[in-house]
């Protein structure tokens, strides 16, 4: 394969720079929406475990779709969709932005009974999530005063997205991708069974709970348990299907092409939504953090993307008009190795200083 000075750059880079960090790395980068780099180093494989890229890849979207066609706006309060809400007083907004006052993880995963329907998982979590423990006592108004990061949050989304469109979560799913992403392959193992061949799969974490290493089944618990569906994590996918939907993020917010979503409502949801005094959240997609962004100090304050634990990655700036996807399966290194958090900054300051390099 012949690589331009960009990939031959960061190729070197990268084969000293993940040693002990994760097995291999995924990066492709666009800029101005032309491909200026597609590198793999290491053990790579065609399929990633995409953890909470489901959130942006998934809801954020649905919910946006959900916002064009009128069924809720940012002033919509949770209970005016699940009127028994626990945080029924809070807006649908909030579980966007992290701040509707939930906690940020409950290991739900010890108690759902495994062998259940999907249907009478969901009653089942629903009703969980109505416990007074998972909310935090330090809630004073309509918003919590810090944004925290919550699975919890985004599970509420997947019931108000079943109740607006009156279908089960996969069949929610199932809808969003015929009409976002059908020429991808982006889908949950649904079931924990794999679709395809095993050896596709990048393998994430040794797993003390489900006792092997977890090979086309979901790294996340509480999905695994759920049966590989859930909103907040699940989806697997290939570079090429995360890059796809980076691309079509990009012509959402630079309005150049006819996309399901119209250009407004994609640029609302990409705007900071809170305070930077509350953290760095637009309705959805995370902005970068001063000092401390995923995307390095380089992206501009206006930049979205997300990040997932199992050591994924895309942000977009609209500023600089830059791409860039990272996949890798760093837990595979076990989950407590925090080298990747590190790592990742620095792969987007070498992409971004070789693209400034080149204008």
């Amino acid at each position: 394969m012949r690589y331009n000075s960009l990939e031959k750059a960061l190729i070197d880079k990268l084969n000293t720079a993940i040693v002990d960090v994760t097995p291999g790395v995924c990066v492709r980068a666009y800029h101005v929406g032309r491909l200026i780099c597609d590198v793999q180093v290491g053990l790579t494989y065609p399929m990633y475990d995409l953890a909470s890229l489901t959130k942006i890849i998934f809801t954020q979207q649905a919910m946006m779709k959900a916002y064009d066609e009128g069924l809720w706006n940012f002033k919509t309060l949770i209970s005016e969709v699940l009127p028994d809400h626990i945080l029924g007083q809070q807006t649908i907004r909030s579980l966007l932005t992290h701040t509707s006052g939930y906690d940020w993880w409950s290991p739900f995963y010890k108690d759902i009974k495994l062998e259940d329907t999907f249907e009478n998982k969901r009653q089942w979590l629903y009703k969980s999530l109505q416990k007074n423990e998972l909310v935090l006592k330090n809630i004073k108004s309509a918003d919590a005063p810090k944004a925290l990061y919550s699975d919890l949050g985004f599970l509420t989304l997947g019931f108000i997205l079943e109740v607006f469109y009156k279908k089960n979560l996969l069949q929610v799913w199932e809808d969003l991708k015929s009409q976002f992403y059908p020429t991808t392959t982006l889908d949950f193992n649904v079931e924990n069974k794999p679709r395809l061949a095993l050896n596709r799969y990048a393998p994430t974490e040794e797993c003390p709970f489900r006792k092997k290493v977890m090979v086309g089944e979901v790294h996340d618990e509480n999905t695994w348990a759920l049966g590989g569906v859930s909103n907040h994590a699940g989806l697997f996918g290939s570079v090429d299907d995360v890059t796809s939907f980076g691309l079509n993020l990009r012509s959402q917010l630079n309005g150049i092409a006819r996309y399901q979503i119209k250009q407004k409502t994609a640029q609302a949801f990409a705007e900071r939504a809170i305070d930077e005094s509350v953290g760095d959240w637009a309705t959805g997609y995370m902005m970068p953090t001063l000092g401390s962004a995923s995307c390095g100090p380089h992206f501009s304050i206006h930049s979205v993307g997300h990040t997932g634990f199992t050591g994924t990655s895309l942000w977009y700036d609209p500023r600089q008009d830059l791409l860039a996807v990272v996949l890798s399966n760093r837990v595979n290194y076990g989950r407590d190795n925090k080298k990747f958090v590190a790592l990742r900054p620095q792969i987007h300051s070498w992409v971004f200083e070789a693209v400034k390099r080149n204008l």
